[in-house]
């Protein structure tokens, strides 16, 4: 195919499914080629069979429909929904979008503190009290320093002490427990699980801090990831998130697409007297959690933004009206990527 390429002069382009999936490795051989390659809705595609049905579905006739809507890419708007280009992504903003997208790290480190606290209040809730973060690395450390949880109460100070991050005030508020230190018939059974919980908990914070190390060195490297950053709450972690699931902004036509992408734009759905919104099927959830998140923060640090909140939250519910807030975030980050520019406050000025 290369030499006859070269032999006419003609450009190449490659049409395909599962783009960033299984086939990733072969993506970047093609874009290596430097071949053009559009990757294949498959929802869309659904949708233009359902509008041109054909005799059967087979792999040989999805690549004929794929080429039908090739021709007609120009003319029909729901070929040009099938078939979008994949531009060339900035290798910093891939790295990030592989490691952004270990926040599995941070879900599995809720679920173990949701687990061992409700273990701790059902074995020993006065031990639990002792603190007022279950996370925090001395109680931790102090909860996995035995293996059998009952042993806590019969350490000595000095071995109290010993476990890093435990002062002479700790250390009184562990003597003031261990003299009223009472377990339940549980302890024999659960209490392995609570230690077991901890040390995890530890092991599970070390990794995260090096995963957001990792997160902020990268974004030192990402003009995308430095902009979106620039925006009073978003924080490098949601920076980070936005800027490897939306790559560059040369995928999107305009800041409603964008707005789509990242979920801020729910899409209109009436019929008859009923007039509401639907949420589209084609947002990207990680981006979208990263962009709530961010938008909840962005609101508590500036004024102007918490008053449009207000405003548009008197006939609307709470996701509703973060989103609102968001949409216009939307248009602040278009304007920002696009003119190459950081934010700027006079940008909140929110109206409606």
């Amino acid at each position: 195919m290369e030499r006859r390429r070269w032999e006419l002069g003609l450009p190449v382009a490659v049409a395909m499914e599962g783009l960033n999936g299984w086939s990733r490795p072969l993506d970047r051989m093609i874009l290596g080629k430097g071949y053009r390659l559009y990757n294949v809705n498959n929802l869309n595609l659904a949708r233009f069979r359902e509008i041109f049905p054909g005799r059967a579905k087979t792999d040989a006739l999805d690549v004929r429909k794929i080429l039908e809507l090739w021709h007609l890419q120009d003319h029909l708007p729901v070929a040009r929904d099938v078939l979008q280009e994949a531009p060339e992504v900035p290798p910093e903003n891939e790295r990030l979008k592989r490691l952004t997208r270990r926040r599995q790290l941070v879900n599995e480190k809720v679920r173990v503190v949701n687990r061992m606290q409700s273990d701790l209040l059902a074995v020993c809730p006065e031990l639990r009290a002792i603190t007022g973060d279950a996370t925090n690395l001395w109680f931790l450390r102090f909860l996995s320093s035995r293996d059998d949880l009952r042993e806590l109460r019969s350490m000595s100070p000095k071995e109290v002490r010993a476990i890093r991050g435990i002062g002479k005030n700790y250390a009184g508020v562990i003597a003031q427990w261990q003299k009223e230190a009472r377990f339940s018939a549980e302890a024999e059974y659960v209490g392995p699980m609570i230690v077991a919980d901890a040390r995890r908990l530890l092991e599970a914070l070390t990794e995260i801090a090096a995963w957001e190390e990792g997160i902020e060195d990268l974004i030192a490297g990402s003009k995308m990831a430095q902009r979106i950053d620039s925006i009073p709450g978003f924080g490098p972690i949601s920076s980070g998130e936005l800027a490897g699931e939306i790559g560059t902004i040369d995928r999107f036509q305009s800041e409603r697409s964008l707005a789509l992408y990242v979920g801020m734009c729910p899409l209109d759905h009436q019929s008859g007297e009923y007039k509401g919104s639907k949420r589209p099927r084609q947002v990207n959830r990680r981006a979208k959690a990263a962009m709530m998140t961010a938008v909840a923060r962005h609101m508590m640090k500036v004024p102007e933004s918490r008053a449009y909140y207000k405003k548009r939250a008197e006939g609307k519910k709470h996701n509703q009206a973060v989103r609102a807030l968001g949409r216009h975030l939307v248009r602040v980050m278009w304007s920002m990527l696009t003119q190459d520019r950081d934010y700027e406050l006079r940008e909140d000025s929110c109206s409606g």
